[in-house]
């Protein structure tokens, strides 16, 4: 018989690692709640039970701090900051799905999880257990045996790692786990605030004891060090034996291993599905049917439709769901999220419905007569696939009615599909009748390919609920699920997964495409009523109607309308590029006095810190062990040696070819010959424009490298110029006037350079008589202190020291007295209402600003100063978006707005037009938005864009 395994999991360890690991990119569910925690805890769980199918298992947590060691040492743990909101709502959670799964909970008041598991672990070996103590914490080393291993979870596309002796050993260069108490005790544990011996890091710690042995021993033997050392380790004995004691894990805590209570059992999956869906967890919900539920999936059944785990054979197991692979902390879009279907959702299968085929003349022209009599239309269009430019139209679904709807299929053949859709010209032309659509953009641009133009009044149920709920995900399936409690048919469900073999919706049975189409029409309609009234609560709904539904339109022309590429010169430059790198790495292998693989962390950290002694002896290493060697890290080191600068150089270069020169051309479309990028309205919270496929928006600009990349992007023809238009300090000047900053308005009224201006206050200079060096670190401030910059930051960015750095803040807010004020008032503001707001309305929630967890309040305090000043901008260029847009429209100019890239607009002028269309850009934008300090805009010509900018 195979021995038994046991895994204990170290609860608040796991909780931590889950909620920073998203704290740039919180999980929020429609209730504003913080789910990131329980989300990383559950994908943690469910992977060591998916991947290792253990027999036993349990979870312990920490309960009211250790009394032994705050016994011994009041200062243990008491320099943390508070648990951070987000982590205390989901210990809650996190028990009832324990409980609900039948996973023993451990824990005792006075006692730390290091303890409980210390305990369980060694009496859980006594019995012939092989266990796993389960944390990232490497305090649990020293309870490693023969029959005891440390598992550290798999995290950020890191696979698991098992300590076991031989790794504990080599980890931390010692004979025995034991000694781990010791090293620990020497160098301390910043963590924890345990002291440590001071002036022992962790290359003396093992240098200690590799010659003595133990903390004690080392004592013993002081006499036989010298110099600071010496007197610091002597006149520190007995802290160096306090902090050993602290950093001891206790093997005696009063709990107590049973293995039967411990044995991995079938879950009430009705209660685990309830707190799922309470949580919005629909695709762990999926991914926890899957493991524990019936059918052929792996890790849970095996192939002859027997479940693999023993512990899971002991009740009759769910129904089967459908889902990707488990994907830890992954977090698969929900775009490509696989929807379970299950009795706790309306579905298709369960809910009263009528979906109706429209074909032939008869039907369609009552179907259209019925139209015409509507005040509100949803639409939602079928095509053959997800490029707009390029995919035939399939079928139209419309909904007026909950739980009505009608498909109407078109033909294969092209002509026919025209005559077709001309009958529906009326409907579509309609001044009169408002179209609702899921990312209308889309069906937008399907329709033109028809030549039929939606006109009237528009609601898109995507950017509503982006306004509604901007830090959530807006996909269909997600917004039914949440607000209606419906599960939609899924696409794959019809065409099957992404990939070679995916059919078209041609291919599906007419039967099958009218339920689908006709059901996502349907719920998009009830979407629309479910937000209507939303979005007026929310005051967003001037923002919705006059800003963010007029710019569809704009954006999807300047979609269709993409830009010329001059792939020849690509190519020519690839190859330029090419030799430049050959070079860089000739010159890296030459200093380094051996090849490498330059594109390997590990060889390149091996060279330049274990071979070269670059940046002395305390690099940072990676939770694998290898040497860290990111772009932060090497920058850091660019001014010790020139291998370090060319190492940077060279994987600029790469980047820029890979990225942008080899992959352009392969984005240029066969039918139009030019590049079109896709605008997404609903990604940034803040309310910038995201491009993709390509993004044209991250091309870098301040490397003459990467501005080269803008010359490959060119006029339409010789008739044709490249204009572009580029607001000037557009941040700064909105700073300037919502704080009612008079120095910094005056100097924007009398038209002076901000950065000279505010350099000759800050250093109380004349004008004249600023340096380029006062001016630069004048602009660095100037713009840094919009995202809460730190006299730490600002050092790093120039040359001053962190005092000057200090100082130079100091004087800046003493210069800009009311924008220090206006700062502290948004954050003031933001505690007392949980959002701010840009000029015109959008609103950005900051459910942290009021957290007891100093690191998480201070990012929400940063984004309550600057997510106004983003925002703000954001809407007044879409604004003069909307306004150009409209001009070049209905006064049919033959010149075009191609791309938005932040804060600049880029157009195709035809040349007849230059004199003309120059003033009216700059007056529209210009003027999109009136304050106290004058919008200011820079324009450029030339025959491609980096002549242009």
């Amino acid at each position: 018989m195979s021995q038994k395994r046991l895994f204990l999991l170290d609860a608040y360890a796991l909780i931590f690692r889950g909620y920073y690991a998203l704290i740039k990119n919180p999980r929020i569910n429609s209730k504003g709640m913080d789910t990131s925690a329980i989300m990383g805890f559950m994908n943690s769980l469910m992977d060591v039970i998916k991947r290792e199918k253990p027999d036993h298992l349990a979870v312990a947590f920490d309960k009211e701090g250790s009394d032994y060691r705050f016994e011994m040492y009041q200062e243990y743990k008491a320099h943390r900051d508070e648990t951070p909101d987000a982590i205390k709502i989901a210990i809650p959670y996190i028990q009832d799905l324990l409980r609900a799964m039948h996973i023993p909970i451990v824990e005792k008041a006075g006692f730390e999880a290091d303890d409980l598991i210390g305990t369980l672990a060694k009496q859980a070996e006594k019995e012939g257990f092989q266990v796993f103590m389960v944390t990232p914490d490497k305090d649990f080393a020293q309870l490693v045996s023969e029959n005891i291993f440390m598992y550290k979870p798999a995290r950020m596309g890191n696979g698991i790692e098992i300590w076991g002796i031989p790794e504990v050993l080599a980890k931390f260069e010692i004979e025995r786990p034991e000694q781990v108490i010791d090293f620990l005790g020497m160098m301390g544990d910043a963590a924890d605030n345990i002291p440590g011996l001071p002036g022992v890091g962790e290359k003396t710690a093992k240098k200690f004891l590799a010659e003595y042995g133990s903390m004690e021993n080392l004592l013993a033997n002081t006499h036989q060090l010298k110099g600071a050392i010496k007197e610091k380790i002597e006149a520190n004995k007995e802290i160096g034996i306090l902090s050993k004691k602290l950093a001891t894990i206790l093997l005696d805590c009063p709990v107590t291993f049973d293995a039967h209570d411990y044995e991995l059992s079938q879950p009430d999956v009705e209660k685990t599905d309830e707190i799922f869906l309470e949580l919005e967890f629909r695709q762990m919900k999926t991914q926890f049917d899957k493991i524990f539920g019936a059918g052929n999936e792996e890790g849970a059944i095996d192939e002859n439709g027997n479940s693999t785990n023993e512990a899971i054979q002991k009740k009759p197991v769910a129904k089967k769901s459908n889902e990707d692979q488990f994907d830890l902390f992954g977090f698969s879009d929900a775009s490509d999220e696989t929807i379970s279907t299950t009795s706790y959702y309306a579905t298709l299968e369960n809910t009263e419905h009528f979906y109706q085929i429209i074909q032939g003349d008869l039907p369609v022209k009552l179907l259209l007569q019925n139209l015409s009599n509507q005040n509100s239309v949803c639409f939602d269009t079928e095509t053959t696939g997800l490029d707009a430019l390029n995919a035939e139209l399939v079928g139209i679904a419309f909904s007026f009615e909950k739980g009505k709807g009608f498909y109407v299929p078109f033909p294969e053949d092209q002509e026919e599909t025209q005559l077709l859709i001309e009958k529906f010209r009326p409907f579509f032309e309609n001044e009169n009748i408002e179209k609702i659509g899921q990312n209308l953009k889309y069906d937008l641009k399907i329709l033109s390919r028809y030549n039929i133009q939606v006109k009237g009044k528009l609601f898109d149920t995507m950017i509503a609920h982006y306004l509604i709920n901007p830090d959530m995900r807006h996909n269909m399936d997600i917004l039914s699920e949440t607000y209606l409690k419906y599960s939609p048919k899924s696409i794959e469900d019809l065409i099957g997964k992404k990939g070679k073999n995916q059919l078209s919706m041609r291919t599906v049975p007419l039967e099958d495409a009218k339920e689908y189409a006709a059901e996502d029409a349907d719920i998009t309609f009830q979407l629309k009523e479910h937000f209507q009234p939303i979005l007026e609560k929310v005051g967003t709904k001037k923002l919705f109607d006059e800003i963010e539904i007029p710019l569809v339109q704009v954006l999807a022309d300047m979609e269709k309308e993409g830009i010329n590429l001059d792939v020849d010169f690509l190519k020519k430059m690839s190859v330029e590029m090419q030799k430049d790198i050959d070079t860089f790495e000739e010159q890296i292998y030459e200093t380094a006095g051996e090849k490498f693989n330059l594109a390997s962390p590990k060889q390149l950290g091996e060279v330049l810190f274990d071979k070269m002694k670059i940046g002395g002896a305390k690099q940072k290493k990676t939770k694998t062990g290898q040497y860290a060697t990111g772009e932060e890290v090497l920058s850091f080191l660019a001014d010790e040696h020139q291998i370090v600068r060319d190492i940077l150089e060279w994987r600029q270069m790469v980047k820029l070819q890979s990225t942008y020169i080899d992959a352009l051309p392969n984005q240029v479309d066969e039918n139009t010959g030019r590049v079109h990028t896709d605008y997404m309205q609903t990604v940034a919270a803040t309310g910038r424009l995201s491009s993709t496929n390509p993004n044209l928006q991250n091309i870098p600009i301040r490397t003459e490298k990467g501005r080269l990349i803008r010359k490959a992007f060119i006029a339409r023809d010789e008739n044709y110029t490249l204009l572009a238009a580029d607001y000037s300090q557009i941040e700064l000047r909105i700073i300037a006037a919502i704080s009612g900053e008079e120095n910094m308005i005056k100097a924007f009224q009398n038209n002076e350079d901000i950065h000279r201006s505010t350099a000759a206050k800050v250093f109380n200079v004349p004008l004249e008589e600023v340096t380029k060096e006062q001016r630069s670190q004048a602009k660095t401030v100037n713009f840094g202190i919009i995202y809460g910059v730190s006299a730490f930051g600002l050092s790093n960015q120039t040359n001053l020291s962190r005092k000057e750095s200090a100082d130079l803040i100091e004087t800046y807010y003493q210069t800009y007295p009311k924008l220090k004020a206006y700062m502290a008032d948004q954050v003031n503001f933001a505690r007392d209402n949980g959002y701010v707001e840009t000029v015109l309305g959008r609103r950005r929630y900051l459910k942290d600003i009021n957290s007891a967890n100093a690191i998480v309040r201070g990012g929400a305090e940063r984004n309550a100063v600057n997510a106004p000043i983003q925002g703000s901008a954001a809407d007044i260029i879409k604004i003069a978006m909307i306004n150009i847009h409209n001009k070049l429209t209905t006064e049919k100019w033959q010149s075009k707005m191609l791309l938005q890239v932040h804060d600049e607009l880029v157009f195709d002028v035809h040349n007849s037009e230059l004199e003309k269309i120059q003033p009216m850009i700059k007056h529209e934008m210009e003027n999109a938005f009136k304050m106290a300090v004058p919008l200011d805009v820079e324009i450029g010509l030339g025959k491609n864009w980096l002549e242009a900018h």
